[in-house]
């Protein structure tokens, strides 16, 4: 399974993290610009963390229907690879985005059902990458991390024309099963490596890693 499996850690809060996640075998670090979450981080501290991340570990900014004005600050401010869209951005949105800032973007599509994964080809044609996440229980106050996970046999033996990516409910346990079931070939963890909301736990970075890379 193994050593092709590429992982995102995401929702990184302290400048020990970075380096942390890069030890871990990270393939992309994540940086929430979302003020209701527990893991958000400003521009100022984004900054000095990304610019502790070596060449080849990308740098993304997660950010929820972001205005041009927000994405501006970022880009600006942050060296980033990659920013991922997590709100209910449209696919023309997405494509302005993608123009406007030169970077690759991912798309976040929520699947709680079938019919959900008919978002995911009106995307593919602008996006770069899809993450396939969970959609949140219907109280939720932010459209992520919340360790849901969605039944992973809507998408057993189904292929896209761009690259994508795993979300929402994975664990050390289960890992395994959910690249079997899915076929993935990446994985996206923000809560599941915390010992508390927005705290990461170094160890469990390992632990993950090399569960989904066994």
């Amino acid at each position: 399974m193994a050593q092709d499996i590429r992982i995102k850690m995401c929702g990184l809060t302290r400048p020990e993290d970075t380096p942390a996640a890069v030890a871990a075998g990270a393939a992309y670090v994540g940086f929430v610009f979302f003020p209701p979450s527990p893991r958000y981080v400003s521009p100022e501290l984004a900054r000095e963390m990304a610019l502790a991340v070596p060449p080849g570990v990308a740098k993304v900014a997660l950010v929820v229907d972001a205005d041009d004005a927000l994405l501006d600050e970022l880009t600006n401010r942050v060296p980033l690879d990659m920013l991922q869209l997590h709100g209910q951005e449209s696919p023309e949105r997405v494509a302005e985005i993608k123009a406007r800032y030169g970077l690759p973007v991912m798309k976040v599509v929520g699947v709680r059902e079938a019919s959900d994964l008919e978002a995911i080809d009106r995307y593919a044609g602008v996006a770069d990458q899809i993450l396939l996440d969970a959609k949140p229980p219907k109280d939720a106050t932010r459209p992520g991390g919340n360790a849901e996970s969605f039944d992973w046999s809507l998408i057993a033996g189904r292929e896209w024309n761009v690259p994508w990516m795993l979300a929402g409910g994975l664990t050390v346990e289960n890992v395994a099963e959910a690249i079997r079931v899915t076929g993935t070939r990446q994985l996206d963890l923000s809560s599941a490596l915390e010992s508390a909301p927005g705290v990461k736990d170094h160890g469990k970075m390992r632990a993950f890693a090399d569960a989904a890379r066994a």
